[in-house]
């Protein structure tokens, strides 16, 4: 399949070639070939482009909320009409099985637009305050967005869309290992009749663009989400300007997993969760918490569940993990699973190395080690690969304290079958999630972290005020 616009950047409504002339070759992970040519923007590229959302900004803003709402359904419509091309391009520059991608990666574009929708039909622009005053609600102004290749579509659609809810213009930077899928969107955005200037596309290295982006004294918020040294980054970048900043960051997060359980169920689906999308989640529940009692039985369902999961090429329908997305994910990964090894703990299922059958490929065996200590380094730092640590607990209060013990604060995961404890152990869990007995957040629940994990929520109307400025009108 080949793809268009690979060689240009989508400025002020229409595809633009570069300043300069640069580009890098796109990898597909499961060849390691590279299938497509990306061109690669300079600071002056997102000068032009940051120049476009600022001079559509005006018009955009004062747009009343049945337009926007009226081509955010357009936008819906030939997301879904181009649904499978989605899913295609996903599978082919990240490694997401085909079935996976269509699933759980494309289906995203669709949930998390319709919840944007929801919020934008219930939020109030302008309320009055019990004191009589006024309050109001506006755009931000002019944004930069920079999402990740790991989950490519669902970033782009949570930070797009409601910063075109809330009547924003902006600049996205993509990720340069996952550009089809932003190419594609973009498509849909130009087809929809976004008006010019409202969403510019510039692709781009994230020391060159996304900090000239953060730098950029026109841009007004900057939407980052990766590593946490990113977002560190871009939050040194923007400070001289005092930019309104939302991080979504790293995690290691836990699952916490109590003798009342069903522990078959809990450890099994732990696993699962853990190995899917090939363990490059920043939410996966990477550490599992098991309470002494049924810990060794818990040891052995884990390593039988890691032994079940099976590997193989994206492009193959069925239940299987693919490839990690890169050649520096690979390689760090192998030496994640080598130093927890050197740290003493005790390997269970999978290790180094490939996966038998598999010459080429960024392909990783899945991973289980026990007898994890929660000072261990593989279980303090995230590993984006499918490698899962199990930690015994003996009590209630050691599993909290253990859970909290980390820098991170994203997600995490609980089961038990008392209703009072669940209660009480989520309430002071220092995570923005708390996914309970084998659920998770539905699409427009707010999405984000405590701690290193980030600032500010993303995903329904939390999501969409985050992109919004309020004031206070005196009455009158």
């Amino acid at each position: 399949m080949t793809y268009a616009h690979t060689d240009v950047f989508y400025i002020n409504g229409a595809w633009v070639a570069p300043q300069a002339p640069a580009s890098i070759d796109v990898i597909n992970p499961a060849t390691e070939q590279p299938f497509a040519t990306l061109a690669m923007g300079s600071a002056s590229d997102v000068d032009t482009a940051v120049a476009a959302a600022k001079a559509a900004l005006p018009a955009w803003s004062q747009t009343s909320r049945e337009d926007r709402l009226a081509l955010i359904t357009r936008i819906l419509e030939i997301y879904k009409r181009r649904y499978e091309e989605f899913a295609l391009a996903i599978s082919t520059e990240m490694g997401a099985p085909i079935c996976f991608s269509r699933d759980e990666q494309a289906a995203v574009g669709v949930s998390h637009l319709e919840a944007v929708a929801d919020a934008l039909k219930e939020i109030r622009f302008e309320e009055t305050l019990s004191n009589g005053d006024t309050l109001m609600r506006g755009p931000v102004g002019v944004c930069g967005l920079i999402t990740p290749w790991n989950w490519p579509i669902n970033q782009i659609v949570l930070k797009v869309i409601p910063a075109l809810a809330a009547g924003c213009t902006m600049v996205l930077k993509p990720s340069e290992l996952t550009p089809l899928s932003a190419i594609l969107y973009t498509e849909v955005l130009d087809e929809a009749g976004v008006p010019p200037g409202v969403f510019n596309m510039v692709h781009g290295e994230g020391p060159i663009v996304g900090a000239a982006l953060s730098r950029h004294p026109d841009v007004a918020m900057m939407s980052f989400t990766g590593s946490t040294r990113g977002g560190v980054a871009v939050t040194q970048d923007s400070a001289p300007f005092v930019k309104k900043i939302a991080l979504e960051l790293g995690g290691k997060s836990p699952n916490l997993i109590f003798a009342d359980a069903d522990l078959e169920t809990a450890v099994t689906g732990g696993v699962q969760f853990c190995m899917g999308n090939t363990g490059q989640s920043c939410d996966a529940p990477t550490r599992m918490l098991v309470e002494r009692s049924v810990y060794d039985r818990a040891v052995e369902i884990a390593a039988r569940a890691c032994n079940a999961v099976t590997v193989g090429a994206p492009d193959v329908e069925g239940d299987h993990i693919g490839p990690l997305t890169s050649q520096m994910q690979f390689d760090k990964v192998q030496a994640m699973i080598r130093m927890a090894m050197d740290e003493g703990a005790r390997l269970v299922a999978g290790g180094p190395g490939r996966p038998e059958g598999f010459e080429t490929g960024y392909y990783t065996r899945p991973t289980v080690f026990a007898d994890v200590t929660n000072d261990m380094r593989i279980a303090r730092e995230e590993v984006f690969g499918p490698v899962l640590v199990m930690i015994p607990f003996d009590t209630e209060e050691e599993a909290i304290a253990l859970a909290n013990d980390t820098d991170y604060g994203l997600s995490s995961y609980l089961s038990s079958g008392d209703p009072a404890r669940i209660r009480r152990v989520a309430l002071r869990l220092e995570a923005g999630n708390v996914n309970v007995n084998g659920g998770y957040i539905a699409a427009g629940s707010p999405f984000g972290g405590y701690k290193q994990s980030g600032i500010g929520r993303e995903g329904g109307l939390l999501g969409l005020e985050e992109f919004l400025e309020t004031k206070a009108i005196s009455a009158y």
